[in-house]
């Protein structure tokens, strides 16, 4: 990696778990005993996998710093590279460069509540974090979790969001959008933006983490302001517009920023300083 930023790191998939309809989850493990006991990242940082032959897709790196050994990536099956991802099997080899772009300040946090706000596939960049601070848990106060999808076979990570409502330090409220619901269903029902405002969190000395698609983190935002929360209070990840990782394509630029290096961890306020087409 020193000696060529594009050389990727051969990792092999030690476990795949099927979260939901095209979406997986991969267990990597470095082939490099050395690189494996030294690598390390924080909280936010994401990653180049590659399907040899075919590319590479940005993904966060969806396990936290604070488990060793290993890191995780969960993505969905949509195009030419991921779809050639989505057919390796456990036990063989893909490409993984990184841990690249800046992070979610943990330890500014510390002693203070945590709000995230998680829709569909975006809830991986934040499960990390979740992760993170549930692993160092006397360091935050109240930590709550609403996390949305557009059906209950949406929903991923599913082990996890059972593991999370049973523990007595977290708040879990998991929500589908109508008409996504099943009989058995017992979490709500509405959009996320909406069952935040009947969540009603308290704003004071609280950091909102939110990641979704575009048009909830639209409607997320202005239900925050409602709630009380301040701009500078407020994080989100622009990961999705990110190509090479290193500044070089182009592709991530906004304004005079670009994304991978920058970013993708910004707070609200930053964003807003941002042109408008981030």
């Amino acid at each position: 990696m020193a000696d060529n930023i594009y050389l990727p790191y051969l990792v092999t998939i030690e476990k795949i778990t099927q979260e939901a309809p095209g979406v997986k989850t991969f267990r990597l493990k470095f082939k490099d005993e050395e690189v494996a006991r030294s690598f390390e990242f924080k909280a936010g940082q994401f990653g180049e996998y590659s399907a040899f032959g075919e590319g590479e897709c940005t993904f966060c790196i969806a396990s936290p710093p604070t488990r060793k050994g290993y890191i995780e990536c969960t993505f969905r099956e949509a195009g030419k590279v991921t779809t050639a991802l989505a057919g390796l099997e456990e036990g063989q080899t893909m490409g993984f460069r990184g841990p690249y772009g800046n992070t979610f300040p943990m330890d500014e946090w510390k002693g203070k509540s945590l709000l995230f706000i998680a829709g569909g596939i975006a809830l991986p960049p934040m499960r990390c974090v979740i992760w993170n601070a549930l692993d160092t848990r006397s360091s935050y106060r109240d930590i709550n979790i609403l996390y949305g999808a557009k059906s209950v076979a949406d929903l991923v990570y599913k082990h996890e969001l059972k593991e999370w409502e049973e523990r007595p330090d977290v708040n879990l409220l998991t929500t589908v959008d109508p008409g996504g619901e099943t009989p058995e269903w017992k979490g709500q029902v509405g959009f996320v933006p909406a069952v935040l405002e009947k969540m009603n969190p308290a704003a004071e000395n609280t950091i909102a983490i939110v990641c979704g698609p575009p048009v909830m983190i639209k409607f997320t935002f202005p239900a925050l302001d409602k709630l009380g929360f301040k701009p500078e209070n407020i994080y989100t990840t622009l990961e999705n517009r990110m190509k090479c990782g290193v500044g070089k394509c182009g592709r991530c630029n906004v304004g005079s920023k670009y994304v991978c290096k920058d970013g993708p961890v910004f707070s609200r306020t930053q964003l807003e300083a941002l042109p408008a087409e981030y």
